[in-house]
């Protein structure tokens, strides 16, 4: 799906940034798409409304409490360096698997993506291991690295879908270079509309916000619940814009999405973003979103829609602009049947429409 990019929201005073690296030594960029924090959009008028605990073995703090739990978790966080073309910095990430796959964004690590630079990840040990990059998404801003490792301490992996606002969250990672930083707070909202990047580097992000402290060199790092499973990778954060840091507003991709997304780049090397199969008009200022034109035999055409619909909802999730459709679309997976309704002429219609699929590297 494409769609052109627009200006800033009217309320422009706040703006989200990517969170990858922290520039080291003089260094006048980040990398990972990070360059000089780069400029996003959140759509301003959506209203957000949405196990035995772990102890760590020996533990002396009480089981479930966030001293136990953090020292569970650390040893499965890694701190990623990155030489690239744009300069050198820092990010996060976590172990996925014990024999070396390591998950975290595509912004901290694209600057030294196809050979373009180095990457070594730091354990939690102190080891310091060269990593490769096994694949990459980039209309989800995930990647996996892989380094030559085995019995690397494993996070537990929970369910995003049965997150609630009001949950207690910990995040973990290296911000400012300060490696095992952990920070707590809750689930601010669900289903946060946000977008990082700018047009073909662009993500859309249905996020799970936060007010955990989130930091640059946060990225890629997990967001634990409160029994300790990653429930989400941290990617952005939204800024005064005199600002550079942390004000209670973070956000991070569903742990979901990052597995269904982790576990083909792990299988095939690559993975699949879903599509409906239309161009959008993003001058439309209207309600909802107004397609522009339609794939010839592609799933939104087969369903029956055609350009001037204006699509008010995707699979029960209201759609107040393009950017909320294309995020809708990416919460869902290829192949999957959804409830489109739009509006045609005035009179409002539901198709049934199966999403199509294409590779993302």
């Amino acid at each position: 799906m494409q769609a052109q990019r627009r200006g800033l929201p009217t309320w422009a005073w706040v703006t989200v940034v990517v969170v990858a690296a922290v520039v080291l030594g003089a260094v006048a960029g980040l990398v990972g798409g990070a360059v000089g924090f780069l400029l996003a959009r959140q759509a301003p008028d959506q209203q957000i409304t949405r196990v035995p605990s772990v102890v760590a073995p020996d533990s002396p703090r009480g089981e479930g409490t966030v001293a136990a739990i953090a020292e569970s978790a650390l040893p499965g966080v890694v701190s990623i360096a990155v030489d690239g073309s744009s300069g050198s910095g820092t990010g996060s990430g976590f172990v996925l698997r014990e024999d070396g796959y390591i998950v975290t964004n595509n912004h901290v690590i694209a600057g030294a993506a196809d050979g373009a630079g180095s990457i070594d990840v730091v354990l939690a040990d102190g080891r310091r291991l060269p990593a490769t990059v096994v694949g990459r998404n980039v209309s989800y801003d995930i990647a996996v690295l892989a380094v030559v490792a085995n019995d690397l301490p494993v996070l537990d992996v929970g369910d995003s879908d049965g997150v609630t606002v009001g949950d207690t969250v910990i995040a973990i990672g290296a911000p400012l270079g300060l490696d095992g930083t952990v920070t707590v707070g809750i689930v601010s909202a669900l289903d946060r509309p946000v977008t990082v990047g700018e047009d073909e580097d662009a993500s859309f992000i249905s996020a799970i916000q936060t007010d955990a402290a989130i930091n640059p060199g946060n990225s890629g790092g997990p967001l634990l619940d409160g029994a300790g499973r990653v429930i989400g990778v941290t990617s952005a954060i939204a800024t005064l814009a005199q600002e550079r840091g942390n004000i209670g507003l973070g956000f991070a991709i569903p742990v979901n999405a990052v597995q269904r997304i982790a576990g083909e780049i792990i299988e095939t090397g690559s993975s699949s973003t879903p599509i409906l199969g239309v161009t959008l008009d993003t001058r439309f200022d209207g309600r909802g979103a107004l397609i522009g034109t339609v794939t010839p035999d592609g799933p939104a055409e087969r369903a029956g829609l055609i350009p001037g619909d204006v699509v008010l909802s995707l699979a029960g999730r209201p759609v107040a602009n393009a950017d909320e459709l294309v995020v809708a679309i990416r919460d869902n997976i290829p192949g999957q049947t959804v409830a489109v309704v739009a509006e045609r002429g005035g009179v409002v219609r539901e198709f049934e429409v199966t999403l199509g699929s294409r590779p993302d590297e």
